[in-house]
């Protein structure tokens, strides 16, 4: 799935994986700020939000950005550049493979290693920057300016349309090993592995995805193929496409789900249950209706033909009448030798009685 960067949004692009104790994403990752994370994180490029608590390891396959106050319970592990800002707490070793720029108060308890340029001091948090600028491009109307930077920022080269592969995880979120936490819609892309029960304003997840868990929102699309191991519950609407396996009960004002769809559990909506059914079968239903509906003009048709060749009757029907006519000729002379008969025997009778 393509999803446009959107800081209240929370979205987890295709193929993020949920491990033991760490989120594995194949691009970048924003953590917003006050966020509690009690996972690891191995990402491309990874920014991290004030006063942000992440309780595993950090791992950057290029730069690491840590604004001020945030607390990292594990080590912090960047393949490129690090920026730290002031007052940032790590509880481990921090390892840079390019330069390292850190601010005043920065507290790293088991040591440092960079390969490159270290400087020490007092930076802009990385995140004001960011909004400095871009509201600074914005306020030029240069919106085409700042889609370029983002997708600079945070888009896979390789990817021909520019589509925002990093997980973007919105302020104030959490994410521990039960629950998925956030007061913004989300989004889960295609082919994911996630753990713990969802609570979101709104939920769309894309096709072939498993979820250990349970779903919490106010609409729900779940697309197809997927996987999940829990409950569905909505006070909106939830649209379940084919290929899907709910292994819970399914509760909402109203449902759509497609035939192919299978829920272990009851479903329950005041406002409905509507049966989706597949695009083939529907064409299929038509043609059948289709050709149904031809049939018998094609016998009337034949029938009509037949008549005209034959005419108004036809020849068996010719025959049939001949051979009814030869039957009544038969009763008649039937009938008048039964009278004949009859007459005979009243003559005899009365010669007899003389």
């Amino acid at each position: 799935m393509t999803f446009m960067l959107d800081p209240q949004t929370f979205v987890i692009p295709d193929n993020t994986r949920m491990e033991e104790r760490t989120i594995v994403v194949d691009g970048g990752a924003i953590i917003g700020g006050h966020s509690n994370i009690e996972y690891g994180i191995i990402a491309d490029e990874i920014v991290i939000g004030e006063h942000a608590t992440v309780c595993g390891e950090v791992h950057a396959r290029s730069d690491v950005h840590i604004d001020r106050w945030s607390n990292i319970e594990g080590g912090v592990d960047a393949d490129g550049d690090a920026h730290l800002d002031e007052f940032v707490k790590i509880h481990g070793k921090l390892i840079v493979g390019g330069d390292l720029d850190i601010g005043e108060n920065v507290s790293i308890n088991d040591g440092f290693e960079a390969k490159g340029w270290i400087t020490i001091k007092n930076p802009l948090p990385i995140i004001i920057f960011l909004y400095m600028y871009l509201s600074e491009l914005l306020r030029h109307g240069m919106d085409e300016e700042v889609e370029k930077a983002i997708q600079e920022l945070f888009a896979d080269e390789s990817d021909p349309e520019g589509a925002i592969l990093a997980m973007v995880i919105p302020g104030s979120a959490k994410i521990s090993l039960s629950a998925i936490e956030t007061d913004h819609p989300m989004q889960i892309g295609d082919n994911c592995r996630l753990q713990g029960n969802i609570r979101a304003k709104s939920l769309v997840m894309g096709n072939a995805t498993t979820l250990f868990g349970s779903i919490r929102a106010k609409d729900v699309t779940i697309q197809e193929n997927n996987i999940i191991h829990g409950n569905i519950d909505a006070k909106g609407d939830v649209c379940i496409e084919g290929g899907c396996h709910i292994l819970g009960d399914v509760r909402a004002r109203a449902i759509r789900i497609h035939r192919d769809a299978v829920v272990d559990g009851t479903m329950d909506a005041p406002g409905g249950i509507m049966i989706k059914e597949t695009k083939e079968s529907e064409e299929t239903d038509e043609g059948e209706g289709l050709k149904g509906a031809r049939e018998p003009d094609r016998k009337e048709d034949g029938l009509e033909e037949e008549l005209n060749e034959k005419g108004e009757f036809g020849e068996d029907e010719k025959e049939l009448e001949d051979e009814l006519e030869k039957l009544g000729e038969i009763e008649e002379e039937s009938e008048d030798k039964s009278d004949n008969s009859k007459e005979k025997k009243d003559e005899k009778t009365v010669e007899d009685m003389d």
